[in-house]
């Protein structure tokens, strides 16, 4: 290799943070400068990441580069050490491409705020620290990492402070979202008490010979889950997600879910499979898919309630999150394959939607579904957009949501098959109902902001500049083509990722040398077969199906017709509850314009019991959610001391 190519790695962060530190210096005096250094800097660390593909992805090296080169010394690493192996790149360059998006798209959607340089040096302190996270072979250091992030983050979230409830969403992540903080660095903590290091790699060399007898270090596992879950948005601090998302600026919804989550994927796959190497027993297999089940499925639900754009699309990505995290905790090669295609698909298809929502917002000033309606006969192009963002995160073909969530199915069908075990059914049965929940949402949204009837208010409402079209137009044949083209996705990114996660003596001896997982008898992954395949069985795949469907035909009837129509004229009164009768009729207006409440009302009705427990469950109070996020630290801790 290039020995010049090792530098890559802090090249493309420390472009990143060089550039935020000069856009705070230019731009105070020329906006127009600003732009071009922040262009620049996000520009060139895509160009650095890009060019370690060969190498990496490849030809399956690993780059590893020593701050001011302190080297280990006799087997002790001293230094803070960047190391790249496959996953780590796979997430760079999710992280890279995002941030690029995001940046182009900002230009425009942004240029009537004001404090622009506050705002473009804090993005790109944002993005160096999302890039250094992943790319950090330093425990501390990516708690350094996280705490950048985090704070950027919720100074990004409050940034458009005239919004009512940016200072609230803000805080409300800053104080939930340090509980993550916390306990990642109490996490840190205990493994420095028992291993002496802060390099994953030789953390990853002495876990297998010191974890089997150490309550210590099982405590540190749970703090260290639930630090990255926090990270993730998992339930129970999925709402933090939605009250960012719902005040954020659209560029920074896209940052947020799309490459803040990532962070929090990446480290539970290091987490699981690297460090602790833990991810092949039953109760860590449970633990990870059982968060990342109950999240994909509240979160789907709690969508149907919401009546802001942004919020809405804010629940949905911690679903699509849960998605990615619940095949993660299978173990097996096709389930952390079907997680990685998630992981990046999701930053794709949800970025693409979060920005038309800002097209929407940019150009009519609201968000409210229940206002907005026909915005296709003004802004078409920017409804062809979302349509293609809308079909992605449903699963329809040919896009990419469809491949993905078809290895997720697979994935779960598969573990429950060669286990014998209902759980694993019961996930795989629960992600189906959750693809169909998803699809229901967005035809909801579709029919509520972009037919229907024109509100009179935005007759006059235009397209979006091309500036902003063209960076959701990135993500749109992105969509299609990482959609249309699975075996090459599967060729050039899934396979050398899912292999760098099982070739552990290989990460270890790159960062402490030769012999150096050998040695400490270092095992070589926890990864029954390496090869992501597609095959699946015609019987018990319709066997399957014909369950869910007779499960969803079930729940559609538990709600009792009995006195119905008194009951919904009691609650809402008689002319309110004729818009629901005979799904449309009695009705004086002279069109139907179906707002984002109506459409599947008798849905939510026949569920009002739960939806009943989530309002209750979504109190808005952040000594609330302060509490679930406590609730959550002991009952894994619990789990962890119990059976670790």
């Amino acid at each position: 290799m290039n020995t010049f190519m090792q530098n890559f790695p802090i090249l493309a962060i420390m472009s990143l943070f060089l550039g935020a530190f000069i856009t705070s210096l230019v731009a105070r005096h020329s906006q127009k400068a600003g732009n071009f250094i922040s262009a620049l800097s996000v520009t060139l660390a895509l160009g650095f990441i890009l060019a370690l593909f060969k190498p990496v992805m490849l030809d399956g090296q690993i780059i590893t580069y020593w701050l001011g080169g302190w080297e280990p010394v006799a087997g002790w690493a001293i230094g803070i050490c960047l190391e790249v192996d496959a996953l780590s790149l796979f997430f760079g360059l999710i992280v890279t491409v995002a941030v690029f998006v995001s940046c182009l798209y900002s230009f425009t959607y942004m240029n009537h705020d004001d404090a622009l340089p506050n705002y473009y040096t804090l993005f790109l302190m944002l993005s160096g620290s999302v890039l250094g996270l992943v790319l950090s072979g330093d425990l501390f250091n990516v708690f350094v990492m996280i705490e950048i992030m985090t704070f950027t983050a919720v100074a990004l979230t409050a940034f458009r402070t005239s919004y009512e409830g940016a200072l609230e969403g803000a805080f409300k992540y800053l104080a939930v979202g340090s509980l993550g903080s916390t306990g990642v660095l109490v996490g840190i903590a205990l493994l420095y008490s028992q291993l002496h290091t802060l390099n994953l790699a030789q953390i990853a060399a002495l876990m297998p010979v010191t974890q089997g007898s150490s309550v210590v270090l099982a405590i540190a596992f749970g703090f260290l889950f639930i630090g990255f879950g926090t990270k993730a948005f998992l339930f129970p601090f999925h709402p933090l997600a939605a009250d960012a998302h719902a005040v954020a600026p659209a560029s920074i919804s896209l940052m947020i879910s799309g490459v803040l989550t990532k962070c929090g994927v990446y480290g539970i796959i290091r987490l699981t499979y690297i460090l602790f190497q833990n991810a092949n027993r039953p109760v860590v297999s449970y633990l990870v898919t059982g968060f990342g089940a109950v999240s994909m499925f509240v979160c789907v639900t709690m969508a149907f309630n919401q009546h802001n754009f942004k919020r809405l699309l804010a629940f949905h990505s911690i679903s699509q999150v849960g998605y990615v995290i619940t095949v993660v905790g299978l173990s097996s090669a096709l389930g952390l394959g079907a997680g990685l295609y998630h992981a990046m698909n999701h930053t794709i298809f949800k970025g693409l939607l979060f920005l038309t929502a800002g097209a929407v917002q940019h150009q009519t000033g609201s968000l409210d579904l229940d206002r907005l309606g026909g915005l296709s006969k003004r802004m078409p192009k920017t409804t062809a957009l979302f349509l293609i963002g809308a079909a992605s995160i449903s699963g329809l073909p040919p896009f990419n949501g469809f491949a993905s969530k078809w290895m997720i199915y697979q994935a779960t069908f598969n573990a429950g098959l060669l286990h014998h075990n209902l759980f694993y059914l019961a996930v795989c049965v629960c992600a189906l109902l959750t693809s169909v929940l998803t699809l229901a949402s967005f035809i909801k949204v579709t029919q509520s902001v972009f037919f229907g009837q024109l509100p009179k208010e935005y007759e006059q409402v235009e397209e979006v500049p091309l500036a902003m079209r063209l960076p959701m137009w990135i993500l749109a044949v992105l969509c299609v083509v990482t959609g249309l083209f699975p075996s090459l996705v599967q060729t050039y990114l899934l396979t050398p990722a899912v292999s760098a996660i099982a070739n552990i003596p290989a990460y270890v001896d790159a960062a402490m040398g030769a012999g150096y997982a050998a040695d400490r008898s270092v095992p070589g992954g926890v990864i029954a077969s390496l090869p992501v395949t597609n095959t699946w069985t015609p019987t018990a795949w319709l066997a399957l199906l014909f369950s869910v469907t007779c499960a969803v035909a079930i729940v559609a009837i538990l709600g009792s017709p009995k006195d119905r129509q008194h009951e919904y004229i009691s609650q809402m009164g008689e002319e309110e509850s004729a818009k629901y009768d005979s799904f449309f009729s009695g009705e004086q207006a002279v069109y139907s314009q179906v707002g984002g409440s109506d459409l599947f009302w008798g849905f939510k009705h026949n569920w009002r019991k739960y939806f009943a427990v989530m309002h209750n469950w979504h109190s808005g109070i952040v000594n609330d959610y302060t509490l679930y996020g406590v609730a959550a630290i002991a009952f894994v801790l619990l789990v962890c001391v119990t059976t670790l």
